[in-house]
């Protein structure tokens, strides 16, 4: 493993560009893409960097230069033949040569498009315009690159023992997570980690980290660079963009409310019906499953995101119940803000009545408090997404079981939320 410090010091853009690959982002926006590149590639889309953390004036913190070098870089990297083979012979899931040939061949010829970018109010407004398939990767890239930023510009003149110091205590503090969680007998975790970390350096010592203290816990990481690096499990579902774009294109009532279940119809026309893990929130876990065709009870599983968890997997189990389904048979995925607290409660209180699993994410990659001897809330993680906001020229919105995760025009969000209702979204506060 290189020396983190060290690399911090001597910081050098050709040794440490923030994104590396096409790859360095998560295995479920390749798994979407396919979808989308077989199904709705060319519909115009935008997305847009959104910080929900407003107190944090990201213009204030990261020097444009330096953002849009970064961004630049990322817009000149193709996939390598070596990266091209693996995808291709790689097995996802148990599933062999789950990428197509001719998804492939367009994949090879891949590049970033480009990006607009302006400050308004000390943030960064960064949107990327285009047809489906060639603008959503940039989602997690753009993400890595402003966490990573933040990261190197709160550490700017730090010394190389302060530095040393730091490290250390961020290694620490990692491992005692991993001793707790490994006291938890048939734990099913992953690294989920990557569009909030803190750097790129940082993520791959954390895998390594979990993949040693946990063993055979640990079952892989969403990172597919790193998956192919480390020869992990590439670890993926799908998420919120698909249902969003599916309702933006609807043309009255009636297809906007079963927009979330064409979504599923095609991923798993994609999958030949396999990979089958919904993402109920989208408009309102509960809604969705109130208003779910028959067929949804026999798919895998669930991600569960936006509720609070303990209701939210009580709420499945309930579901799975009612449609005669064993609940001992089905996964539910946690992913949502976890910290080790989080896992262990939802652990105890669901292990032996489901099959479960974790996605840990930003708590697992960026989780830097009370590390430095000196004050320092720069080093701490922020609420930033980057969603799609705009399709075929509608604003998107995503209503989320947390009212503070809605995304969307105002007017777009009461009009969705007339159509779906609002039965059991709540107010949580959101960290990350």
């Amino acid at each position: 493993m290189p020396d983190i410090a060290s690399r911090v010091y001597n910081h050098n853009f050709k040794l440490d560009p923030i994104v590396r690959s096409l790859l360095d982002t998560d295995v479920y926006k390749l798994l979407m893409l396919q979808t989308i590149w077989k199904e709705r590639r060319d519909v115009p889309v935008t997305f847009s960097l959104i910080n929900r953390t407003t107190s944090v004036r990201l213009a204030d913190e990261i020097d444009e230069r330096e953002l849009r070098a970064q961004l630049d870089h990322a817009r000149t990297i193709r996939l390598s033949k070596r990266e091209l083979i693996w995808l291709t012979g790689n097995t996802f899931y148990g599933q062999e040569r789950l990428f197509q040939k001719e998804f492939l061949d367009w994949l090879k010829r891949f590049s970033l498009p480009a990006y607009r970018l302006r400050t308004e109010g000390g943030q960064y407004k960064i949107d990327f315009e285009g047809s489906w398939a060639e603008v959503t990767l940039w989602e997690i890239p753009i993400l890595s690159i402003i966490s990573e930023l933040r990261s190197r510009s709160a550490l700017t003149g730090t010394g190389r023992f302060e530095l040393d110091v730091l490290y250390a205590r961020a290694k620490t503090k990692l491992w005692e997570k991993v001793l707790r969680l490994d006291a938890l007998p048939e734990l099913r975790i992953a690294d989920f980690g990557t569009r909030r970390r803190h750097s790129f350096l940082w993520q791959r010592w954390c895998i390594s980290a979990m993949a040693e203290g946990l063993g055979e816990k640990f079952i892989g990481t969403s990172n597919v660079l790193m998956a192919m690096g480390l020869d992990l499990e590439a670890i993926g579902t799908n998420a919120h963009e698909l249902p969003m774009v599916e309702a933006a294109l609807a043309t009255n009532d009636q297809e906007l409310t079963n927009s979330p279940y064409r979504v599923l119809e095609a991923w798993s026309r994609t999958y030949d019906g396999n990979l089958l893990i919904a993402l109920p929130d989208t408009y309102g876990s509960t809604t969705f499953l109130k208003n779910a065709p028959a067929w949804v009870a026999d798919w895998s599983g669930f991600r569960i995101d936006s509720k609070e968890p303990l209701a939210a997997g009580e709420e499945l189990i309930a579901f799975w119940r009612s449609h005669n389904k064993d609940p001992n048979d089905k996964l539910l995925i946690f992913s949502d803000g976890l910290t080790v607290q989080t896992i262990e409660e939802v652990y105890q209180r669901f292990h032996g009545r489901v099959r479960l699993s974790f996605g840990w994410g930003t708590h697992l990659t960026n989780d830097f408090r009370d590390c430095s001897t000196k004050p320092n809330d720069a080093l701490r993680a922020i609420s930033l997404v980057c969603k799609v906001t705009h399709a075929n020229g509608k604003p998107t919105v995503k209503l989320s079981d947390n009212f503070h995760k809605a995304t969307g025009p105002a007017s777009e969000i009461e009009r969705y939320r007339r159509l779906f209702g609002t039965d059991d979204m709540g107010e949580q506060h959101v960290e990350v």
